[in-house]
């Protein structure tokens, strides 16, 4: 009875084994030509998209998707690759599908992604401190409906601006139309005013307001696969200290274009380009006529655990504008170490900055250099080093103004997209 039993286990076994082998040599048999991840309304193949639709994949994730082009067909592979898509983009399924080729032996592989109708997301897209500013921090809530979105959050910033400001915000982004290639944003803000005495004090020719409200219409347009463009209007009221008084109009025209390229090969690179502009204008019951141009450049090369990042950019005011629309250099970004009200507690209305950083790992070096200035004025230019540590998004830096005769380290940590 014993050799009968071991003989059906034997012969199981072999059976078993000799189906594996023969799935196993099937499956070699395929090689895949196509790669494609689509949901309800979206599709990219990140085997030829330089850019997956509105960036949904991360960009690891989508070289591994693409990296199946050209191998043979690996089942375990695949259901990897769908468990992870699921988790990233925050499916309720991901299933993939294994289609014939158009060429004999080959064959198309398809995600298809299915996410809930409503989901919910929070996020804190700014916390940070730094030392000569205190704290900033913004918090946001976004609810998706069938590819709309809806945000509303809370924020204080005493970084990016002349003044903090303190208040809500609440966001509405169209799901894509017009062949996926057009969103309607509309955004607004209130805002509380509160100001350095450095700028209270330099502020004689400028009217501080003390509230501030926006609101801004925006239609986004992707013109070709790297290249989108925007136009709308934003606008805002400016509460003013005397109480009593009307609140002053800054309206303007708004508009911009994205350039994004990437470059995959033994190393990759992205290079970033755009350009801003707003045009306050009496057309539209402005009290301000203004014209306000920014433009940037960003470079990115990585290799490995390296990577190497240069980052420029520039602006130019001319006209009449109120102080929010005014450049600043010294914060959390930009000349990291000084002090924007060092440099100009008023801002200036010609800027021209560019960063050089190296990162190994989370290691961090970085060296800021730039110059902000008045028309007629002449520029000066200032420089700043710094170390720190970076995962993502997060950082921590200690950073070192450049100047004649004494060093005074500035610390930052904290998040900022």
């Amino acid at each position: 009875m014993r050799f009968v039993c071991a003989g059906l286990l034997l012969v199981g076994g072999l059976l078993a084994t000799g189906r594996q082998d023969s799935e196993t040599n099937v499956n070699s048999r395929y090689t895949v030509e196509a790669v494609t991840v689509s949901g309800a309304d979206w599709g990219t193949s990140p085997a030829v998209d330089a850019v997956d639709h509105d960036r949904k994949i991360s960009s690891g994730l989508r070289r591994e998707i693409a990296a199946l082009v050209g191998e043979k067909l690996n089942p375990a592979k695949l259901d990897d690759l769908a468990k992870r898509l699921r988790k990233e983009l925050r499916a309720r399924t991901v299933e993939h599908h294994v289609l014939r080729g158009k060429s004999p032996e080959y064959v198309e592989v398809v995600f298809q992604v299915e996410v809930p109708p409503t989901r919910f997301d929070a996020s804190v897209p700014k916390f940070l401190y730094q030392n000569d500013q205190g704290w900033s921090g913004a918090v946001e809530g976004t609810a998706t409906l069938h590819n709309n979105g809806f945000t509303a959050g809370v924020v204080s910033d005493g970084d990016e601006l002349v003044e903090r400001y303190t208040g809500v915000v609440a966001r509405y982004e169209s799901e894509p139309v017009l062949d996926q290639r057009a969103r309607l944003r509309f955004e607004f803000a209130s805002y509380h005013e509160l100001w350095n005495p450095a700028t209270v004090s330099a502020a004689e020719a400028y009217g501080l307001y003390r509230t501030r409200q926006e609101f801004q219409p925006v239609v986004t347009l992707r013109v070709a696969r790297p290249l989108e463009v925007s136009f709308g209007t934003s606008f805002e009221s400016l509460g003013q200290q005397v109480p009593g008084a009307q609140p002053l109009a800054a309206n303007a025209f708004v508009a911009g274009a994205q350039y994004r390229h990437e470059m995959e090969g033994s190393f990759d690179q992205v290079l970033q380009a755009d350009y801003d502009l707003r045009a306050g204008s009496r057309a539209l019951a402005s009290d301000f006529a203004y014209s306000r141009h920014r433009w940037g450049f960003r470079y990115r090369f990585t290799h490995g655990k390296h990577e190497l990042v240069d980052d420029g950019w520039g602006g130019v005011l001319l006209g009449q504008a109120p102080l929010f629309e005014r450049f600043v250099l010294g914060n959390s970004t930009s000349l990291r170490g000084w002090s924007k009200f060092d440099l100009d507690p008023l801002g200036g209305n010609r800027v021209v900055h560019n960063s050089v950083e190296y990162h190994y790992g989370v290691f961090q070096v970085f060296c800021d250099s730039g110059a902000i200035w008045d028309n007629g004025q002449s520029p000066v230019a200032r420089s700043s080093v710094g170390v720190g540590l970076r995962q993502g998004i997060f950082s921590l830096a200690l950073a070192f103004p450049l100047r004649d005769g004494r060093v005074d380290p500035v610390f930052m940590v904290g998040m900022n997209y």
